[in-house]
């Protein structure tokens, strides 16, 4: 295929991606108030609690037999790579451009945590669809490219609401030490038991008159000489490890994760759940039902939400830019090398369309599920809004040139 048909064939997934997402814009106008807060909410639950787990693990069941689950190993690895890189690239970007601290984890995760989930979702079936795609057969292209794309997303979904989660909490903090939504949010949720673990990340994060470990912290030089530097680490480990929410690996799309692999890893459960002649054949059809939901619901969201940073506005310019240069420049670069490196290596096999699908981790816009962690904590939700918008803006123009270069690299 010459350049200018593989421009095509990666210009028309992201076309649908865009023809959905303004369906959802036009739905949240006031105008039309159909898609409202309140119904985003309700659609956001829907999809975060039963469409989207739906699809991840109907994703890896599926596409088991065909690819083998644990051939896909470098699939974590290489989300792995784009969480490091990405982060310490946003971290550069924050001290570069003065950023202003409560800020400094939300421009980090949206460098980090990439939209591994709604967007893979479309391009990959829409390309596998065309008859003249550089994969092969349409049907066993679909098939195997959802199972990577599971995958991804899946692992994608774990490090998001994991690292992201938690870094957003702990630069969130306003400018009198209070993270006062975090605070709401665990007391109406956990009650008292909650309160007294705010308190103790309170206490680590603030400094206290009345604690022994902020002595070690901040009475100076003088007082750190005393202490070994063993001690200083230990303390330090123990505060960050009391600060970090684990509850939060425990989301259903995590839990679905887990689950799809279970099943595609033990062949008696899957000859049960999965083929033509299996008895519960009509679970597995179900959950795939389900799952085929998330994909339009997502992007009506998307849509939805991205209305908010077409409004508004209080953005630095050159902050803007540089989360778009790390997540359309420097990434997407990085991913070719890694892939590369992979490939010379045998780490990665033969399979192009498994290529397509981990460069296309490093390619993507930001995840939409870093605007539900900014409303949780009631932090930096207007410049959530507005980083999403010009980056979702640019990455109909830029993930549709990647995807172009992707497919002619790997053809």
């Amino acid at each position: 295929m010459n350049i200018q048909e593989l421009f095509m064939l990666a210009l028309i997934p992201v076309l649908k991606t865009l023809l959905i997402a303004i369906v959802g814009l036009f739905l949240a106008l006031d105008r039309v108030s159909i898609l409202t807060a309140e119904g985003r909410h309700h659609l956001n639950n829907l999809v975060f609690y039963v469409f989207f787990p739906a699809l991840c693990a109907s994703g890896l069941i599926s596409s088991s037999a065909a690819t083998g689950i644990f051939s896909l190993w470098f699939v974590p690895v290489s989300v792995l790579i784009t969480f490091l890189v990405g982060s310490a690239l946003g971290w550069i970007l924050v001290k570069i451009t003065r950023t202003p601290q409560h800020l400094h984890g939300l421009v980090i995760g949206c460098c980090a945590g990439g939209n591994m989930g709604n967007l893979p979702v479309i391009i990959i079936p829409a390309i596998c669809a065309e008859k003249n795609n550089p994969f092969g057969d349409s049907s066993t292209c679909t098939t195997n490219g959802m199972g990577y794309v599971s995958l991804s997303m899946g692992i994608g979904a774990i490090g998001v609401w994991s690292y992201v989660y938690n870094i957003i909490c702990a630069y969130g903090k306003r400018d009198d030490g209070d993270v006062s939504a975090y605070s709401r949010l665990r007391e109406t949720k956990h009650g008292e038991t909650s309160k007294r673990a705010l308190d103790s990340t309170t206490r680590a994060l603030l400094p206290s008159s009345n604690s022994k470990d902020d002595e070690l912290v901040y009475q100076g030089p003088i007082d750190e000489a005393k202490v070994s530097v063993s001690t200083i680490i230990e303390k330090k480990v123990k505060s960050l490890v009391e600060n970090i929410d684990l509850s939060v690996l425990f989301r259903p799309p995590t839990i679905a994760t887990v689950v799809g692999i279970i099943v595609a890893s033990i062949s008696p459960i899957q000859n049960v759940m999965v083929g033509a002649g299996a008895p519960l054949r009509f679970v597995e059809s179900s959950v795939v039902l389900l799952g085929e939901a998330a994909i339009p619901s997502m992007t009506i969201i998307m849509g939805a939400n991205l209305l908010r940073g077409f409004k508004r506005s209080g953005v630095g310019i050159w902050l803007l830019f540089g989360i778009i240069v790390v997540r359309f420049v420097v990434l997407p670069v990085i991913g070719v090398a890694v892939i590369t490196v992979a490939k010379n290596l045998g780490m990665v096999g033969s399979d192009p369309l498994y290529h397509f699908v981990i460069l296309l981790q490093y390619a993507v816009p930001p995840a939409m599920a870093i605007g539900t962690i900014t409303q949780l904590f009631e932090i930096g939700e207007t410049e959530c809004s507005v980083i999403m918008f010009w980056n979702y803006a640019v990455a109909s123009v830029a993930l549709t040139l990647w995807s172009t270069y992707f497919m002619w690299i790997l053809s």
